[in-house]
């Protein structure tokens, strides 16, 4: 099966090189377009439309609906102006709407505002390729929201650079002015088009606008164009970045105590106008977000994102096969993170990423220090990707390096994508697969993987998939991600999403998904049919869902679902069967529960969960969370729980203080997180972080410290 895959990846790839040979391919995108302008003297940016270049600026309104209803025009006016210089691009938005309507929940910086508040971004495909680019957005009050694209209709929500958004809101809308740095993107100086497109939210009513669309996308695919563009500079390209962190450590369980300083270094350079080097030395990652919670009642391991800025810059060009979770060949929390997720120092690290030409490049070298018996180690990472035709894609990636075994161990992968999206009525097609083989030392045969998909994806009438993946049983990428080896996975879906032009339901959506996992013998391990039989989103973003669960589980040996309950082999047929509502988040007191029931294993389970918002004012936010599974079988009772609660104080878009408490009882930890983070402007960034637990060791419900963590860090961005 695996020589199957690879061989009709590579007849795919055959006849997609013949197609682009022997057939002119058009952009297959609507050919607006927009002559930009050059100013001398650049506006100031402080969210008042006063200065007079912007008289002479590039001029957009021509925006339409996606939602709720595609190419329908707008309720609410909004102009766009555009100027650059050798230095940076500046674009003026003015949101024309009773101020009175405005929503603007949001003021702490690095929150997405997206389904909260209005918003209004821009995006830019500066090598007009189609397939990534940038996103930068901001709200009413202030607060920036960047991310970078991958997979042409997704995109890093985390990646985080340097550009500037100021807002007012004035007495008929509000007024939104953006400068984005030449020196923070990537481009190509001998092309003077970029893509580019622009959205704007009005939340109150669920309405999104946009200046060019394809099937309610405004992804880089489906952009219009920015032409005249010359003359743009980017200096050195040379970012210096120190920081300092002071920590203070106690471990009452250890005995141990002490206090550290660490300085730290991360460089960035442009090699080319499209090509970045970073240098990271001592990296400190004290300040980084803690983990959600989460309670696993199943076999497998769970996935936790990344959310560390080093492995988030440019982390679109190391995807690999549209793998989101097992099989992934490199999973960049393998770096720096030990079994336990206790953290591993990681001394020096280089990566060089960006894109030539047609050519993506990322290629990744760390040098992590020792952990327990697991000697330090250096781990690297090569991907490799070409485009093909306008939107289609080939890559290879490699990896070498085992960060948490002895073991040497190294992979080598290809991957390939063929996307249209120009097809009749918007629709898509997609082909995607890949091949993987990994090496690791005294193992021999069976350590490959494989899988293929073709995929009709669309935001509304019928959409479906079709995916086969093979994981052998000695497949093991230790810089990556894997949870089950030794599988055959196939997957089906078929959904079906209805959008009304009128009426209190802004879509009305059905699916049923079916996957199926057979071991290397070809005996069944878990096969599962999901049915949504019902999903209303009303024109606001309140919606109401029913979903179905039918489930088999094979068991070849016990399994330890929780302490002292131990379910024996066998064959389990169980299904559940749930309902949830959620109201729209822009409300001042939002929120979503869910409960699910039904049979598991060998008995019976039942779940509740959700969470409560209140947010009285931009300032003030207050979050409670539950997770409670009730399991009641032969071999024992049980209950989980998993609470969350959260209070933010913001006193502004540049100073914020955030405190969350999570407490599961399976491991009967209370975690304390405290944040008080201060980012004068974008570039320089101060933390006061505390991390405190409390663990109930001899389960008599009290809880006492077991560990604490007290970090102050201070970080400058010097740019040349």
């Amino acid at each position: 099966m695996l020589r199957f895959i690879l061989i009709l990846s590579v007849l795919t790839l055959v006849s997609t090189q013949a197609l682009a040979q022997s057939v002119q391919v058009g952009r297959g995108r609507d050919q607006k377009s927009i002559k930009m302008v050059r100013t001398d003297s650049p506006p100031v940016i402080d969210g008042v439309l006063d200065d007079a270049v912007w008289e002479n600026a590039a001029y957009i309104d021509e925006f339409h609906q996606i939602i709720p209803v595609e190419y329908a025009e707008p309720t609410e006016r909004t102009e766009i102006r555009m100027l650059y210089d050798d230095n940076a691009l500046y674009v003026a938005a003015k949101m024309f709407i009773d101020p009175s309507l405005i929503t603007a929940n949001i003021l702490k910086q690095n929150t997405t505002i997206f389904g909260s508040d209005d918003f209004v971004s821009v995006s830019l495909d500066s090598f007009n390729t189609q397939r990534g680019g940038y996103f930068f957005g901001v709200n009413p009050n202030g607060v920036r929201a960047d991310g970078l694209y991958r997979n042409i209709s997704q995109f890093y929500a985390d990646w985080d650079t340097i550009y500037f958004a100021e807002t007012t809101i004035v007495e008929d809308g509000w007024i939104a002015e953006f400068e984005i740095p030449f020196k923070s993107i990537s481009f190509d100086p001998n092309n003077d088009t970029w893509g580019l497109n622009f959205s704007r939210r009005v939340q109150y009513k669920n309405e999104q606008m946009v200046w060019v669309s394809n099937d309610r996308r405004y992804d880089p695919s489906s952009a219009g164009m920015a032409t005249g563009l010359e003359g743009m500079k980017q200096g050195l390209g040379l970012d210096i970045v120190p920081s300092t962190s002071v920590t203070q450590e106690r471990n009452i369980v250890a005995g141990t105590s002490g206090t550290s300083t660490e300085p730290s270094v991360d460089v960035f350079y442009k090699l080319t106008t499209g090509l970045n080097a970073s240098l990271t030395v001592n990296t400190d990652f004290s300040a980084t977000e803690v983990d959600d919670r989460q309670v696993n009642l199943t076999r497998f391991s769970l996935f936790f994102p990344e959310k560390r800025d080093f492995f988030l810059r440019e982390a679109d060009i190391f995807e690999f096969g549209r793998l989101s979770q097992n099989g992934r060949p490199f999973f960049s929390r393998r770096i720096g993170l030990g079994r336990g997720g206790d953290t591993v120092d990681v001394d020096v690290g280089a990566k060089i990423s960006g894109r030539i030409g047609d050519w993506e490049l990322g290629a990744l070298s760390i040098r992590q220090g020792e952990q327990d018996t697991v000697s330090a180690d250096t781990l690297s990472i090569v991907r490799v990707k070409k485009g093909l035709l306008s939107e289609s894609t080939i890559g290879a990636i490699f990896t070498d390096g085992n960060p948490n075994s002895e073991l040497d161990n190294s992979l080598a992968g290809i991957d390939f994508l063929y996307r249209k999206s120009d097809l009749p009525g918007g629709r898509i097609f997609e082909v995607s697969s890949w091949y993987q083989q990994s090496s690791t030392e005294g193992i021999s045969g069976d350590d490959a993987a494989a899988g293929i998909s073709v995929a009709l994806p669309s935001q509304e009438g019928l959409t479906g998939e079709v995916q086969f993946n093979r994981f052998e049983d000695n497949f093991n990428p230790a810089l990556g991600f894997t949870n089950r080896v030794g599988i055959d996975q196939s997957v089906a879906a078929l959904n079906y999403n209805w959008r009304p032009d009128a009426g209190i339901f802004q879509s009305v959506y059905f699916s049923t998904s079916w996957e199926r996992y057979e071991d290397s013998n070809g005996s069944l391990q878990s096969k599962g049919l999901t049915i949504t039989p019902l999903e209303l989103t009303t024109r606001v973003g309140d919606a109401m869902f029913l979903r179905s669960n039918f489930d088999t589980e094979v068991l070849t040996q016990p399994f330890r679902i929780y302490p002292g309950v131990i379910i024996p082999v066998g064959e389990y047929d169980f299904e559940n069967h749930g309902i949830e509502f959620r109201s729209a988040s822009f409300r001042k007191l939002s929120g979503r529960i869910a409960f699910i029931d039904g049979t598991f294993y060998s008995g019976d389970q039942s779940r509740v969960f959700g969470n409560v918002t209140w947010q009285p004012s931009p300032k003030i936010r207050t979050n409670l969370g539950f997770n409670i599974t009730d399991v009641k079988l032969p071999e024992g009772e049980f209950i989980t729980r998993l609470l969350t609660a959260g209070f933010d104080y913001i006193f502004s878009n540049t100073l914020s203080w955030v405190n969350l408490v999570q407490y599961d009882n399976i491991s009967e930890t209370i975690g304390i997180n405290m944040r008080l983070n201060w980012i004068p402007e974008a570039g320089q960034e101060f933390f006061f972080v505390v991390n405190h637990n409390m663990q109930d060791l001899d389960l008599d419900n009290r809880f006492h410290t077991s560990a604490s963590t007290v970090t102050a860090k201070f970080s400058y961005t010097f740019r040349y």
